[in-house]
C-alpha cells in the first residue's frame, strides 16, 4: 500500500511540474509578444516602433582603393540587417540611419622568419560607421570598426584578394550590426 500511495504521489508531482513549466511557457510567451520590446533569435532587441532601415553607400576613401570594395561592403551591411532584424530597407530617412566610409585598405607583414622574410601578410580593411536610431537617439554613435585577415606571404595579394575582403565584410557587418541593434 504505501509503494502504491508513492508512485501516486510521484504522479501527481510530474503533473504539477507539468502545469508550471506550461504556465512559465505561456508568462514567456505573452511577454515576448507585448508592445514594450521585440526579440529575434539573432539577439538583435529592436523597438516595435522602428520599421525601416537605410544604409548609405560607403564611398571608400582609403590610400589604397580596392574598386569593389565600397559596393561589396555596403551590400553585405544591407543584407546582414535585413535578414537579421525584419526591417525593410529604405533609400533614406529610415527610422535607422546608417552610414560611413572606408578609412583604411592595408596589407603589412605580421610575421617575420629569421632570415628577415615576411611569413604571413595581413590584409586589414577599417571603416567609420555613424548610426542614428530616430525612435531611441541614445543609440546613436560614431564608431570606427576594423577587420584583417593573415595570408601566407608567398601568394600574391590578387590571388587570395576576393575571398580575404569576403571574410572581411562579413566580420565587418557582424561587428556593426551588434552594435547597433544587439544590445547585450
Amino acid at each position: 500500500m504505501e509503494l502504491k500511495d508513492r508512485r501516486n504521489s510521484g504522479e501527481n508531482n510530474a503533473s504539477g511540474n507539468l502545469l508550471v513549466l506550461l504556465s512559465l511557457f505561456a508568462v514567456l510567451f505573452t511577454a515576448s509578444l507585448s508592445e514594450g520590446c521585440s526579440y529575434s533569435f539573432t539577439g538583435a532587441s529592436i523597438s516595435p516602433a522602428v520599421k525601416t532601415i537605410s544604409v548609405s553607400y560607403l564611398p571608400n576613401n582609403a590610400l589604397l582603393v580596392q574598386p569593389t570594395l565600397s559596393r561589396k561592403l555596403t551590400e553585405i551591411i544591407r543584407d546582414k540587417f535585413t535578414s537579421q532584424s525584419g526591417l525593410i530597407l529604405v533609400s533614406s530617412n529610415g527610422d535607422l540611419n546608417l552610414e560611413g566610409e572606408i578609412t583604411g585598405y592595408t596589407t603589412e607583414p605580421v610575421a617575420i622568419t629569421g632570415d628577415q622574410q615576411a611569413a604571413l601578410q595581413r590584409l586589414k580593411i577599417t571603416v567609420n560607421i555613424r548610426f542614428t536610431n530616430k525612435q531611441d537617439p541614445k543609440q546613436d554613435f560614431e564608431s570606427n570598426f576594423s577587420r584583417f585577415q593573415d595570408y601566407d606571404a608567398k601568394k600574391r595579394l590578387a590571388d587570395v584578394e576576393e575571398s580575404l575582403i569576403d571574410l572581411i565584410n562579413d566580420e565587418l557587418a557582424q561587428d556593426i550590426f551588434n552594435k547597433a541593434v544587439v544590445n547585450w
